[in-house]
């Protein structure tokens, strides 16, 4: 039986979390698909573009309801088994249209980000790779209950890192993010498919739950 033999069954959405046509976080998520479904599972590519959502404003969202961007984000969220998100670094932070994003997502109940898998991944021309955007997108997925895995692949240089298969053109780099993603999906494996291995470590304290208290146990 191949290793991967249980994977076929499971569910990624792989997002764009850049408007621009041809961005390099664009290319870097279709690459992680590409290896998402090497790995035996079902890549999802989606670009944020495609849920365009209004700057988030109550008085919107009490006259009229969630935006249509938003329900269909929220809809896509519910049905995969895990989220990789490819985000740019704007001014050293998350962007402003994915923030606003989680934000409508955040309305939604019961929230489809608690308890989901998540791998965050980021390409930038900078040295850094855009790893500090990463960091200020952990916290409000982390605050909606959302796993973040603890391994962020964030590629410097990216204006120059691609070869034209679309592949890495540093081995290194492309055998870690081979690496990175083969060891998220063995997590997102055994979260789906063993649920006596599942942590219920929830934090996000807006969704009320009938569930048991936690069990910090491991």
């Amino acid at each position: 039986m191949s290793v991967h033999a249980h994977r076929e069954a499971l569910r990624v959405l792989v997002l764009c979390g850049s408007f621009r046509t041809g961005s390099m976080n664009s290319r870097l998520a279709a690459l992680v698909a590409t290896l998402v479904y090497r790995n035996g599972a079902t890549a999802e590519l989606a670009h944020l573009r495609d849920f365009d959502t209004p700057s988030y404003d109550g008085d919107v969202e009490a006259a009229q309801g969630l935006p249509e961007g938003a329900s269909a984000l929220r809809d896509r969220i519910q049905e995969v088994h895990a989220v990789i998100i490819a985000s740019p670094e704007y001014n050293a932070s998350v962007p402003g249209v994915v923030k606003n994003a989680i934000d409508w997502v955040s309305r939604f109940r019961p929230q489809p980000f608690k308890d989901k898998q998540a791998l965050l991944v980021s390409a930038s021309p900078s040295m850094l790779g855009g790893n500090r955007g990463l960091w200020s997108l952990r916290v409000p997925l982390e605050h909606l209950g959302a796993r973040v895995y603890p391994d962020m692949f964030s590629l410097a240089q990216a204006h120059q890192a691609f070869a034209e298969d679309g592949e890495l053109v540093d081995g290194v780099l492309q055998e870690r993010l081979t690496a990175t993603v083969g060891s998220f999906l063995d997590l997102v494996e055994a979260d789906t498919l063993y649920p006596c291995l599942q942590r219920r470590w929830y934090e996000f304290l807006g969704d009320c739950t009938s569930a048991p208290v936690t069990q910090r146990a491991e």
